[in-house]
C-alpha cells in the first residue's frame, strides 16, 4: 500500500519564483510522494527535488515521466518537456500534477 508523505521543505522553485504553486504527486518505488512546485520552476531545480525526495545519489541515474489525457506516458527531460507538462496541467485544470520517478538501475535487461 503506498505511503503519502508531505515534502514541504523547500517549495523548490528554481525558475522566477513569483508563480503559483503546483501540487505534484510523486509515485517512486510503490509509495506516493507529495510535493509542491512553482510553476516556472526549470527542468535541473525539478532534478533535485526528486533526487530528495525519492533519495536517489548524485550520480543516480533516472527518469521522470507524466501520463497524458490521453493516458500516454510522456518522459521529462528537459525544460521543454516539463513546461509541456505543466501547461497541460493548467489548460485542464487537474488537482495535480503526477510524475512517475524510473529508478535506471532497477529496470532489468534480459540476458541473451
Amino acid at each position: 500500500m503506498p505511503i503519502q508523505i508531505a515534502n514541504e521543505s523547500n517549495n523548490s522553485g528554481g525558475g522566477g519564483g513569483g508563480g503559483h504553486e503546483i501540487k505534484v504527486k510523486i509515485a517512486y518505488n510503490g509509495e506516493v510522494m507529495i510535493t509542491y512546485i512553482d510553476e516556472s520552476i526549470s527542468y535541473e531545480a525539478l532534478c533535485r527535488e526528486m533526487r530528495e525526495i525519492c533519495r536517489f545519489s548524485s550520480d543516480q541515474v533516472f527518469t521522470m515521466k507524466w501520463v497524458d489525457e490521453e493516458n500516454d506516458p510522456c518522459t521529462i527531460q528537459s525544460d521543454i518537456e516539463l513546461d509541456e507538462a505543466i501547461r497541460l496541467y493548467e489548460v485542464n485544470r487537474d488537482s495535480e500534477l503526477v510524475i512517475h520517478a524510473i529508478n535506471i538501475k532497477l529496470i532489468a535487461v534480459p540476458y541473451r
